[in-house]
């Protein structure tokens, strides 16, 4: 590869949106970029490798906190991995939770399709009605807290570098 791409380039390269990129530069997660004569930033192989890794992490579902901590242990190679350990462990466990979540979210979807099997004005249709009649209920229900894709956080601190 090239030692020197601009945004776009290094964007086309990894399969990542420009604006993206500038917001992980922004949160910390990409060290500043060099600037060229003309001011563009220009992009070498680590940051090509840093930014593949941040993308692998936010594949994974991992927040930003999550991949910092990470990042701070590559950035220090000769550092004990444990707690590395404990963050995936932790995710991991997050992971499981919304899988529980969301066989709880099926079988509610479910229940709620199965109050009405035929086509027929909607002043009588049983999910019109079973969500009116659910939306009480859900407000004291903690069972389905937040939509699937939402950031969460970890329910440690993760031991900073």
């Amino acid at each position: 590869m090239r030692n020197a791409l601009k945004i776009g380039e290094l964007a086309k390269h990894t399969g990542c949106d420009v604006a993206t990129i500038r917001y992980y530069e922004q949160a910390g997660l990409l060290p500043k970029p060099a600037r060229s004569d003309g001011n563009f930033r220009l992009y070498g192989d680590s940051q090509v490798e840093r930014l593949a890794l941040i993308r692998r992490c936010r594949s994974l579902d991992m927040t930003l906190l999550e991949i910092r901590t990470l990042l701070r242990f590559c950035d220090a190679p000769e550092r004990n991995c444990g707690d590395v350990n404990a963050l995936l462990e932790e995710h991991i466990s997050h992971v499981a939770d919304r899988i529980a979540e969301l066989r709880r979210l099926e079988k509610e979807l479910k229940n709620l399709r199965r109050l009405c099997q035929d086509t027929q004005a909607a002043k009588h249709c049983g999910i019109l009605e079973g969500l009116s009649k659910g939306a009480a209920g859900s407000r004291r229900r903690k069972a389905l807290v937040g939509h699937v894709h939402r950031a969460h956080a970890p329910r440690r601190k993760a031991k900073s570098a």
